[in-house]
């Protein structure tokens, strides 16, 4: 990985927290500036990890939709997540701050919101350290010699950056107080599900060992629930 594609990521990166305070119609919103923070903290520190710890992981993030035997259907879920998380970016500062269609949230609601954001961070982080397959595609690596993990996050939960993905979802929302946020974000984790029982069944088909770990870590996507 170049670092003048390095330094293109995170120039890309800042257009989504500037997106969110744009349209806000205020630069010094308090909760857009803390997820600012969050957003920037968390995208710089994993990529500088991955550059620095983990190259091949990083070039497998930056492999492109339809490449390296990835599953058919999982095309449409990729496309889906990412017009989804443009909208979701979109539609909570105006919501919440611009339009006030929400009306204002609660702040023990605010500080959940926070809680969920400081879960997200951590079991992104450490998906990315435990897993050295964590392609965001659902294809088997076999280029690079995928194999089941199982310590780490992964001893706690089977799709822990899934379970990352979900604290986002929902956290950013109750924190911004942003309804609007809150249904979008629901329906990118319900797609999230979906595409996990999809993968699962890729997995057991064509990973060894998959089957045993489910049988072990029975908690697919959200821990102690499901």
């Amino acid at each position: 990985m170049g670092i003048g594609k390095i330094i293109f990521t995170f120039l890309y990166i800042l257009v989504y927290p500037a997106l969110i305070l744009f349209l806000s119609g205020d630069w010094f919103w308090p909760e857009g500036w803390i997820f600012t923070i969050w957003f920037i903290a968390l995208c710089f520190t994993t990529i500088l990890y991955l550059f620095l710890k983990n190259p091949g992981l990083l070039a497998e993030r930056y492999r492109k939709p339809g490449t390296g035997n990835q599953q058919g259907w999982d095309k449409y879920v990729v496309y889906g997540l990412a017009l989804g998380f443009f909208i979701w970016i979109a539609i909570m500062p105006l919501d919440a701050k611009r339009f006030r269609w929400s009306g204002p949230f609660p702040l023990p609601v605010k500080i959940a919101g926070c809680i969920c954001l400081v879960l997200s961070f951590f079991f992104f982080l450490r998906s990315f350290a435990d897993n050295d397959f964590l392609s965001p595609l659902v294809r088997i690596q076999e280029e690079r010699k995928q194999k089941v993990i199982t310590t780490g996050v992964y001893s706690f939960v089977r799709h822990p950056m899934y379970f990352a993905a979900t604290m986002l979802f929902m956290g950013t929302p109750l924190l911004l107080g942003s309804v609007y946020g809150l249904l979008i974000g629901f329906l990118l984790v319900l797609l999230l599900a979906i595409r996990s029982v999809g993968e699962e069944k890729l997995l057991e088909k064509e990973l060894e060992g998959y089957t045993d770990y489910k049988k072990k870590v029975k908690y697919r996507l959200m821990p102690f629930i499901w």
